[in-house]
């Protein structure tokens, strides 16, 4: 409920198929100002693909809505959700709403997809991120096609620990920037949702056409920080490779009297950037994931680009276009 005792709603779209099946959650905006989810599960729900479809598809487009409005990460109480979970009846509004999400929502699935952006003036490379440990989760990474998988630990009070706690795999997708559509993520998303339902045979497996490529396969990536505080000036975008000793960026001063290279530690591929050319020492400059070849991962992740925009199923306009 709201100050003014309004409402608060939960809105989300349930589509029962004719016959039995799995039982799919995709959510999105659990973090409030990740808003590239929202396009994403509009245009899975536009699909021709999803009309007829076996079992049970839960779409809920925006699950932090106090967020969304503030244009915020975070709930009103500066709570994050995605460290709330699993919440409890009678503790804070972030306790209760992720309470809510996970019984009322999340226990009724036997599967889910969490759809997140880069924050903080940050953009991600589109990417899945889930555990090695389980087959069911790894078969699902591999299906939904995305150009990065991330082997990433399970944080604590995140959605995918709960739900993966109740026995539900869950894969955690990034892509974008907070506030803002990434129509390359956006496309990454679409295509690789509806690609999992149809390896989860909730859709026929004609109608969705696999990823052509093999996505890049990464056990770890760290961030690589400012050594100073300026002006930031980078060499390098999402999706390329960089090499141990190589300048990927440089810092001045506004007036360029003093200049210090930013250097590649590792080889690897970046896959997130901060957007803000004004950075303190210390500052998240560009996450890197290790791969054992940067070159192919460069071509893997181009291919995978090219593909996505080839596709117009997935284009901006799934249904009647605007005027």
């Amino acid at each position: 409920m709201l100050p003014n005792h309004a409402a608060f709603d939960l809105d989300m779209r349930v589509i029962h198929g004719l016959k039995p099946g799995k039982r799919l959650f995709i959510c999105a905006t659990i973090h409030g100002d990740e808003l590239n989810g929202i396009e994403i599960i509009r245009r899975v729900l536009a699909s021709s693909l999803t009309k007829h479809i076996h079992g049970t598809l839960i779409a809920i487009p925006i699950v932090n809505l106090f967020g969304m409005l503030l244009h915020s990460r975070y709930l009103p109480d500066r709570r994050d959700l995605n460290r709330s979970f699993p919440g409890s009846e009678a503790g804070s509004s972030a306790a209760q709403l992720a309470n809510t999400f996970l019984t009322e929502v999340v226990a009724k699935c036997t599967h889910g997809i969490d759809l997140h952006t880069g924050s903080n003036n940050r953009l991600n490379l589109p990417q899945i991120r889930c555990g090695f440990e389980h087959d069911e989760t790894l078969r699902l990474a591999l299906s939904f096609g995305a150009p990065v998988i991330l082997k990433s630990k399970i944080r604590e009070g995140s959605l995918r620990e709960a739900a993966e706690n109740l026995g539900i795999p869950t894969l955690t997708f990034e892509g974008g920037e907070a506030l803002r559509f990434n129509e390359f993520a956006v496309r990454a998303g679409v295509a690789g949702i509806l690609r999992v339902m149809s390896t989860l045979k909730m859709i026929p497996a004609g109608k969705c056409s696999a990823a052509k490529g093999s996505p890049v396969i990464s056990p770890s990536s760290r961030w690589l920080r400012s050594p100073m505080t300026g002006v930031l000036r980078s060499a390098c975008w999402l999706g390329d490779k960089v090499l141990k000793g190589d300048v990927i960026a440089k810092i001045s001063d506004p007036l360029g009297t003093t200049t210090t290279d930013v250097v590649a530690l590792f080889d690897g591929i970046v896959i997130g950037r901060t957007q803000n050319p004004l950075v303190y020492k210390g500052d998240a400059l560009f996450n890197i994931a290790w791969v054992s070849d940067p070159t192919r991962a460069q071509a893997t992740i181009e291919a995978f680009e090219e593909e996505e925009f080839e596709e117009d199923q997935f284009n901006l306009f799934t249904e009647t276009p605007l005027p």
